[in-house]
């Protein structure tokens, strides 16, 4: 085959594989029918606390898991109180980040989430943190601020915080 047609053949496959891309995050949503969290982003939103709540997560495996269930149904609702088209955007985002390509383009993240380890996932978001894109900037405070409110939203973390909790009056 001649280098031209080489080049054909792979700008036509980009050009393929951009367009499924682009049909999977329109025909497919993040959140469910709900509203709620689907699988892909219970798996992000999981690898998230694990990262950016490391040492304030408890230590035993178990409670550590309790702990991150409860981040999840926090942040079920969290995203119920959003306005809808906030909703449709996190829902989008979320697709994005759950598909091999969004998640390494956008995160810098090769590995899938439910198999990185703390330290890939700490490394990826100082990366979206730090980013000269202003794009991955605000997809990391969007994640950070989610996760973070959604932990801390709970009596149970704020003697962590030293918050004595809120005045009886």
């Amino acid at each position: 085959m001649q280098r031209r047609t080489w080049l054909k053949l792979g700008l036509g496959s980009a050009a393929v594989m951009a367009v499924a891309a682009a049909g999977l995050v329109l025909t497919q949503k993040g959140l469910d029918q709900a509203g709620r969290l689907g699988p892909a982003g219970k798996q992000i939103f999981s690898a998230l606390g694990a990262a950016l709540l490391e040492g304030s997560l408890p230590q035993d495996a178990s409670a550590r898991q309790i702990a991150l269930n409860g981040l999840l149904e926090r942040v079920d609702q969290l995203i119920l109180a959003l306005p809808p088209h906030a909703q449709d955007e996190l829902s989008q985002l979320l697709m994005i980040l759950s598909s091999p390509v969004g998640r390494l383009g956008l995160a810098g993240l090769s590995t899938d989430w439910p198999e990185a380890t703390v330290l890939q996932l700490q490394e990826a978001l100082h990366n979206m943190r730090f980013s000269k894109l202003a794009l991955k900037r605000q997809v990391y405070a969007a994640l950070h601020d989610m996760t973070g409110a959604a932990y801390f939203s709970d009596a149970s973390t704020w003697m962590q915080l030293g918050y004595p909790g809120p005045l009886k009056i």
